[in-house]
Formats: C-alpha cells, sequence, structure tokens
C-alpha cells in the first residue's frame, strides 16, 4: 500500500479536484501527502526561441513575476493543506524552481520520499495531445515511481449534462 503521495497542483479546476480525491485517499488508507507546486521558471539561461533568436527578460520582470507566482504558490498549497487538515490527513507542502516541470515533479517526489505521485490529467488526446504535450505524460515516461493519474469524469453517453467544474483554486 502506499503511504506517502506527492500531488502536484497547477491551481487548475481539475487540479483542485485532484487534490480532494487525493485526499480521500490518503484518508482511507493512512497515508501522508506532500502537496506541491512547481514555479514557472523566467531567469532561465537565454536560450534559442522558435525563431532561432535568445529569449532575455528584463530582471525586474522577472523578480516581480517571481514574487507573484511564490504568493500564488503559497496560496494554493494553504489551500490544498487546509482540505488535508479539515479530513485528518498529515500532510505537508512543497515549491519546485526547476525549468522543466515535470523533472520538478519526479525530483520533488524523490527528495520527500514519496512512494506514489497522484496526479491530474487534462486527457488530450490525438493531435493536441502531441502538440500540447502532457507534464502527466512526461512524469509517466521519466519516473521509476508509481503515477496514480485521475481524470474529471465525462458525462454518461446520452447525458447532456456537464460534469461540475470544481471550485477554482485562489488567484494571486
Amino acid at each position: 500500500m502506499f503511504r506517502h503521495l506527492l500531488v502536484p497542483t497547477d491551481g487548475s479546476d481539475l487540479s483542485d479536484g485532484t487534490i480532494r480525491r487525493a485526499v480521500s485517499y490518503a484518508r482511507e488508507t493512512g497515508a501522508t501527502i506532500t502537496f506541491f507546486h512547481a514555479l514557472a521558471n523566467l531567469a532561465m539561461p537565454p536560450q534559442a526561441s522558435i525563431y532561432g533568436d535568445p529569449v532575455l527578460l528584463d530582471p525586474a520582470v522577472v523578480e516581480r513575476f517571481g514574487k507573484a507566482e511564490r504568493g500564488y504558490a503559497a496560496a494554493l498549497l494553504e489551500r490544498a493543506r487546509e482540505m488535508a487538515e479539515e479530513a485528518g490527513v498529515d500532510c505537508d507542502t512543497a515549491v519546485g524552481d526547476h525549468p522543466v516541470v515535470y523533472e520538478a515533479i519526479i525530483e520533488a517526489a524523490n527528495r520527500h520520499g514519496c512512494d506514489l505521485i497522484f496526479m491530474a490529467s487534462h486527457g488530450r488526446r490525438g493531435l493536441a495531445g502531441l502538440l500540447l504535450g502532457s507534464e502527466t505524460q512526461q512524469v509517466l515516461t521519466h519516473t521509476d515511481l508509481p503515477v496514480l493519474v485521475f481524470r474529471r469524469p465525462e458525462p454518461a453517453a446520452g447525458n447532456d449534462q456537464e460534469v461540475q467544474p470544481a471550485p477554482v483554486a485562489p488567484t494571486c
């Protein structure tokens, strides 16, 4: 049985639903959770853009964005912590700063001794999945840890009612 879950969150409604499912799973199994948010890294070394020119950003803009992103991460993770504590689930939070999100997720799972990554998938398939990519797909193909993928349930065939989205996480 899995004892320590890493639950990445990006603040989307799907991610919020995944947090609720992970908390429920942890409560039922006695597992602990580390909630994780990967910060966007705008201060990466300049790299070629799709046009071949280096991408340079004003350091003041990078600093302001970083401060706002850290505030946003703190709000997301605090909300996740509150959900876990209300359910009686032990948890911790972590923030990662890495230019590649899926690598940040895998590194966080290993660093915190997690034995399961419990994450969301938007369920993009076909060309959309190929072009837009998927952090979940990258985690699945690059980690040795088990990954439990939560997808929003689709409405039953012939049912015109849409599934209600999860509440939106706090914004910065």
